[in-house]
C-alpha cells in the first residue's frame, strides 16, 4: 500500500472519529441542559454511574483474566513472554477491546442497579412469601436476577478465557513450527500445520484447563441450584408454578444434579475427565427424563387429587400479584324495581353520560377544531365540583397537529419550529346535556376560551406539552408564535414561561444542531438571549426519558387546576414477570407490549402543559420495586401527600390496571381449587354491540358517578360488569373507587346464581327486537344519513341496574353525530324517547302515558313486547305469558301508587 493511500485512510478514520465524537459530546451537552431544566442533574449522574460502573468493573476483570489466559497460552507453547514486546502490547490492547465488547456489554446494569437499591429497603413483616422456599418477593425481584447476571458473566468469562488460551497457545505453536520449518530451508508454500490444525494436544492436562473446567462445573451446579426457584414459574395446563411433580421429583433431582456436578470437580483434578463428564451427563439426563415418566404414570390419572394444594397456591399468588386480594367481595341482591326515584338519585341522574367518546370526538372536531391542523387527540372523562355538586364532564385539549398543516406551510422550517409551537384551549362538556339540535352543551369552548361556569377558570390555555407534540420547538424568540385564528387574521403571542432550556449561545446552538442533525438551528437569526429550546414534549416520552425504569401509561389525562393551568396526570406502573405461582399475561396500552405477572400502580406523575414541569409522586409505598428505585434516586420522587390538593382531586384509578385486574378476576374469583380446576364458575366480561359494527364484543370499563351499595354519597368510580361464561345475563360487577382516601379501593359484587338479571347484550337484543326502534333506525339509514349507536352503559342504582344507550344520526357527507334518541332499560322495561329528560320522566312515572304513534320524529314507549305472530313452541308461549304477568304486576303497582296519591290529595 502506498504512503498516500495510508494517509488517506488515516485522515478518513480521524474525520469519522471526530464527527462521531463531536456528536456524542453535543448530545451530552443537550442532555445535561434538559436534565438541568428538569432539576434532576444529580439523578442523571447517578443513572450514568449505575450503568457505567458495573460494565467498567466487568470489563476490567475480563481483561485481567484474558491477559492471564494469554500468558498461560504462550507458556504452554513454550514462548518466553518477554521475547515479543510488540505482540504483548498489541494483544493487551486487543484483549481490552474484546473484553469490553463481549463481556462488559453483557452486564444488565438495571438488574445490578435494582439489586443495589433493594439493599436499602425495609421488608414489611406481613410481606408475601412463597410457600416452598419461604422467600419474600424481593428475593425474586432483585436477588435472583442479580445472581443470574453474575453467573452468566462468570460462565461467559470462563468460555472467553478458554478461547483466548487456545488462540494464544495454538497460534504460537503454529508460528514456532513455521519458523523452524523455514529455518530448515523448507518451502513455505508447502508448510503443513498437521492433520488437525485446530487441535491443541495436551491442553486438557494443564492446570489451566482444570481451573477453568472446575469453574464451568461449579457454574453449572450453581445454574441448576438457582434453577430450583424457576420451578415456581413453570407453566402447566391448569396453573402456573411448582406442581406435585416439580416439588417431589424435579426438586430432589436438581439437588442430585448439583451434587453430581460438584462431585465431578475432584474427578477432574484426579485426571478422570471421562468419568467426571459421564457423571454430570447422567445426572442431567435423569433430571430431564424421570419427572415426565412419573407425571404420566402416577399424577395425570389422578391430577386434581395430587394438584389441589398447588392450585390453591396458584390462586392465592395470582390474586396477590395483581392486587386482587385487597378488594372487598360483597353479595349484590338485585331488586326487581322497574322505576327510578329521580329526586332521591338527583346527583346520579345528572351525571348519566349520554355522549359516547367517539361520537363526542367527531362532533367537536366539526364544531370546535377551528382549523384543520387542530386536533382533539383524546377525550378524558373527569369530574369537577360545579354549583356545589360533583359533575361528570368530558374534556379534550385542542392540540396542534403539524402533519395536518398544508404542504407549503409544513415544508417551512420556521413554521414547524418557531410559529406553530403549541395547541390552544380545551373543550369541556357536561355528559348529559344536549342542545335542541342534538349537539353537546359546551361549558368551555372556542379560542379564546369562552367559559360558561364560574367554578372553572382557564388562565393559561397554551399547550406546549401534550399527546401529539413530537418535534422540538424554539420559544421566546424574535418570531411571534401562532395562538389561534380570529376573523381574517391570526392572534399571536410570545412565550413567557420557564419551559425548555436556554439556547442563548453559539456553542449551545451548535450542540443542538449536531444532536438534531439540523444546521438550521445554528444558522437561524431568530434566536436571542432569552430564547429557549423545548425537547421531549410528548408527555409519555418525556416521562420515559426521565424514568425509563417505570412503565408509563400511554394515555395521559388532562385536568384544570384551581388557578386555571392545564396539567397532565399520568399513571406509572412497576411490573415484573418473576412473581412465583402467578399467572402471566401480555399487556397493551404501554409504549411497548409487555409480558408480566406482577403489577402495581406505584406512581402518578404530573406534567404542566405550558412549562413542562414534571413531578413524580409515590402512591404505593409497599411496592418493593419503587422502594428500591427511590432509595437509588431520592430526588426523583415525592410523597403522595405532596401532590397539590386540587390536582389530587382529579387522580383516578387507572383504566389499564383495572382492565388487567378484571380480566384476571373473572377467573380468579374462584378460590376453591376444585371449582377452579374444572372452571365451573368462570365468567366473561359482559358483551355489548361495538359501535356500528353490529358485533358483540367485550365492554370497556367505564368511569361513572355512582353511589355504591351502602355508601353515603355519590362518587367517581370505574366499573365493569361480568356475565357467566357463554351467557349474557349479569352475574357480577367490579368497581374501583377514585375519590379522596378511597382512591384505589376495589369492590367485587356477586349476584345470586338463582336470580336472572339482564346483562348488556340482552338489553341490546331487546333494543334490536323492538319494532318502534327498528322502524326508526331503518328509515334513518335510508335517508342519506347513518345511524350510530353509542356504547351501552350499565349504571348501578342502589340494588338495581339502569342501562342507557344513546342513538345518534350522522349525515353520510360529514362526521358530526347528533343525539337523536335515548333508550333506557330497567328490569323488564324498555323506554325509547327523543330526549333523556322525556325517557327519564317515563322511567320515574313507572307507566306509559298517551303519546303519538311512534315514528321517526316522535318518541315511543316500548313498555311491552312488540306484536308477534302465534308462538312457535310451548316455551315461547310460556315466555310471553311471563312477560305479560310482569307487565300486569308493574301496571298494578302503578295503579296502587296513583290511588295512594289521590287519597293524599
Amino acid at each position: 500500500m502506498e504512503p498516500r493511500q495510508i494517509r488517506n485512510i488515516v485522515l478518513i478514520a480521524l474525520a469519522f472519529f471526530l464527527i462521531a465524537g463531536s456528536r456524542g459530546i453535543a448530545n451530552f451537552v443537550i442532555e445535561y441542559e434538559w436534565w438541568q431544566e428538569m432539576g434532576q442533574v444529580d439523578t442523571w449522574f447517578s443513572i450514568l454511574a449505575y450503568q457505567i460502573a458495573p460494565a467498567l468493573l466487568a470489563g476490567l476483570l475480563a481483561w485481567l483474566a484474558a491477559l492471564w489466559a494469554n500468558a498461560r497460552g504462550m507458556a504452554f507453547a513454550g514462548v518466553p513472554r518477554g521475547a515479543y514486546g510488540l505482540y504483548n502490547r498489541l494483544s493487551a490492547a486487543a484483549l481490552l477491546l474484546a473484553s469490553f465488547v463481549f463481556l462488559a456489554s453483557s452486564i444488565e446494569a438495571w438488574k445490578v442497579m435494582a439489586f443495589v437499591g433493594s439493599l436499602g429497603i425495609e421488608v414489611p413483616p406481613d410481606v408475601w412469601q412463597d410457600p416452598v422456599f419461604s422467600k419474600d418477593l424481593s428475593f425474586y425481584l432483585f436477588n435472583l436476577p442479580f445472581y443470574y447476571v453474575i453467573l452468566r458473566y462468570v460462565l461467559g468469562l470462563a468460555l472467553f478465557v478458554i478461547v483466548v488460551f487456545w488462540a494464544s497457545a495454538r497460534g504460537w505453536q503454529l508460528y514456532e513450527r513455521f519458523q523452524r520449518f523455514r529455518s530448515a530451508g523448507g518451502d513455505t508454500q508447502a508448510f503443513d500445520p498437521g492433520p488437525n490444525p485446530l487441535l491443541l494436544e495436551g491442553a486438557t492436562e494443564t492446570s489451566f484447563a482444570r481451573i477453568v473446567g472446575s469453574i464451568l462445573l461449579a457454574g453449572a451446579a450453581a445454574w441448576f441450584f438457582l434453577g430450583q426457584y424457576s420451578l415456581l414459574h413453570n407453566q402447566h395446563n391448569f396453573m402456573t408454578g411448582m406442581d406435585w411433580v416439580d416439588e417431589n421429583i424435579r426438586l430432589p433431582l436438581r439437588w442430585f444434579v448439583v451434587a453430581a456436578l460438584l462431585g465431578a470437580i475432584p474427578l477432574l483434578w484426579m485426571r478422570k475427565l471421562r468419568i467426571a463428564v459421564g457423571v454430570a451427563v447422567a445426572a442431567v439426563v435423569a433430571n430431564a427424563a424421570i419427572p415426565s415418566l412419573v407425571a404420566a404414570i402416577r399424577v395425570t390419572p389422578n391430577e386434581l387429587e395430587y394438584e389441589r394444594d398447588y392450585i390453591a397456591r396458584h390462586i392465592e399468588a395470582t390474586r396477590e400479584a395483581y392486587d386482587l386480594r385487597s378488594g372487598q367481595e360483597m353479595p349484590f341482591e338485585a331488586s326487581t324495581d322497574e322505576t327510578l326515584d329521580v329526586e332521591a338519585h338527583a346527583n346520579l341522574v345528572d351525571n348519566i353520560r349520554l355522549w359516547d367518546t367517539q361520537a363526542f370526538t367527531d362532533t367537536i372536531t366539526q364544531i370546535q377544531a377551528l382549523r384543520p391542523y387542530y386536533r382533539f387527540a383524546d377525550i378524558d372523562i373527569d369530574r369537577y365540583e360545579i354549583d356545589g355538586r360533583i359533575k361528570q364532564v368530558l374534556l379534550s385539549p385542542r392540540e396542534i397537529d403539524i402533519n395536518a398543516l398544508p404542504a407549503e406551510a409544513r415544508s417551512s422550517w420556521i413554521n414547524t419550529h418557531f410559529i406553530y409551537t403549541h395547541g390552544y384551549g380545551v373543550v369541556m362538556s357536561e355528559v348529559n346535556r344536549t342542545t335542541p339540535d342534538g349537539l353537546p352543551v359546551l361549558m368551555i369552548q372556542d379560542a379564546p376560551p369562552q367559559i360558561r361556569t364560574k367554578d372553572v377558570e382557564l388562565t393559561q390555555p397554551s399547550i406546549y406539552y401534550g399527546e401529539i407534540t413530537h418535534d422540538p420547538v424554539f420559544v421566546a424568540t424574535n418570531q411571534e408564535e401562532f395562538d389561534y385564528p380570529a376573523e381574517n387574521t391570526n392572534i399571536t403571542s410570545n412565550y413567557a414561561g420557564k419551559g425548555g432550556f436556554p439556547i442563548d449561545s453559539l456553542p449551545l446552538r451548535l450542540a443542538a444542531a449536531l444532536t438534531e442533525g439540523d444546521f438550521n438551528i445554528l444558522l437561524t437569526g431568530l434566536t436571542n438571549p432569552q430564547s429557549r429550546m423545548m425537547i421531549y414534549r410528548k408527555v409519555d416520552e418525556r416521562l420515559s426519558h426521565l424514568a425509563d425504569f417505570i412503565e408509563w401509561d400511554s394515555d395521559p389525562y388532562l385536568m384544570i387546576t384551581e388557578d386555571g393551568r392545564l396539567v397532565w396526570i399520568v399513571d406509572g406502573y412497576t411490573m415484573s414477570d418473576v412473581h412465583p405461582y402467578s399467572a402471566p399475561i401480555s399487556v397493551n396500552g404501554l409504549r411497548t407490549t409487555r409480558r408480566m405477572n406482577y403489577i402495581r400502580n406505584s406512581v402518578k406523575a404530573t406534567v404542566d402543559a405550558y412549562e413542562g414541569t414534571t413531578k413524580i409522586y409515590v402512591f404505593d409505598e409497599r411496592d418493593p420495586i419503587i422502594a428500591a428505585y427511590r432509595s437509588l434516586f431520592p430526588d426523583l420522587f415525592l410523597d403522595e401527600a405532596e401532590m397539590p390538593a386540587d390536582v389530587r382531586a382529579h387522580t383516578r384509578y387507572p383504566l389499564l390496571l383495572f382492565k388487567i385486574q378484571a380480566e384476571l378476576y373473572r377467573i380468579f374469583h374462584m378460590t376453591n381449587p376444585d371449582v377452579f380446576y374444572n372452571k365451573e364458575d368462570e365468567w366473561d366480561i359482559a358483551r355489548s354491540l361495538a359501535g356500528s359494527s353490529g358485533q358483540a364484543e367485550p365492554m370497556d370499563a367505564t368511569y361513572i358517578v355512582a353511589r355504591l351499595p351502602g355508601a353515603p354519597a355519590p362518587e367517581f368510580i370505574l366499573m365493569l360488569p361480568f356475565t357467566p361464561r357463554g351467557k349474557d345475563n349479569l352475574i357480577g360487577w367490579m368497581a374501583a373507587r377514585c375519590d379522596g382516601a378511597q382512591l384505589g379501593q376495589k369492590v367485587y359484587y356477586q349476584l345470586s346464581k338463582q336470580q336472572l338479571v339482564f346483562g348488556p347484550n340482552q338489553i341490546e337484543s331487546r333494543i334490536n327486537q323492538d319494532q318502534n326502534i327498528a322502524r326508526d333506525l331503518t328509515l334513518w339509514n335510508q335517508q342519506g344519513s347513518r345511524v350510530l349507536r353509542g356504547d351501552i352503559l350499565a349504571l348501578p342504582f342502589d340494588d338495581s341496574f339502569l342501562y342507557v344507550e344513546s342513538i345518534y344520526i350522522q349525515a353520510e357527507s360529514a362526521r358530526m353525530p347528533q343525539l337523536k334518541k335515548v333508550v333506557l332499560a330497567m328490569g323488564n322495561r324498555l323506554i325509547y324517547e327523543d330526549t333523556f329528560e322525556q325517557a327519564l320522566d317515563r322511567l320515574s312515572a313507572g307507566g306509559a302515558r298517551p303519546s303519538a304513534p311512534p315514528g321517526p320524529e316522535s318518541g315511543g314507549v316500548s313498555e311491552a313486547a312488540p306484536a308477534q305472530g302465534p308462538p312457535s313452541s310451548v316455551r315461547t308461549m310460556a315466555e310471553r305469558l311471563s312477560d305479560l304477568r310482569k307487565q300486569a304486576e308493574a301496571l298494578a303497582r302503578e295503579l296502587e301508587r296513583m290511588e295512594r296519591e289521590a287519597k293524599q290529595q
